[in-house]
């Protein structure tokens, strides 16, 4: 079975009014990297998902999501 990361990322940041070179900076990442994460092509080591989820104040089961899928065949 395939197991997908899912985030709540872009939403979060939207929501708190910050663009993806802002939230970057608070994390130590770049603007790339948040974008990637965003869209899902990038799975965050746990330091920087927790990173992020300190910035927006919730625990990591509101930012961050398993999706299992369909095996595939």
């Amino acid at each position: 079975m395939a197991v997908q990361l899912q985030n709540q990322v872009k939403a979060l940041r939207a929501r708190y009014g910050l663009t993806q070179e802002q939230l970057g900076a608070r994390v130590g990442v770049t603007r790339q990297t948040i974008a990637s994460i965003e869209k899902g092509n990038y799975v965050p080591s746990l330091l920087l998902g927790l990173q992020i989820c300190e910035v927006f104040q919730l625990p990591a089961e509101k930012v961050f999501q398993l999706e299992k899928g369909v095996a595939e065949q």
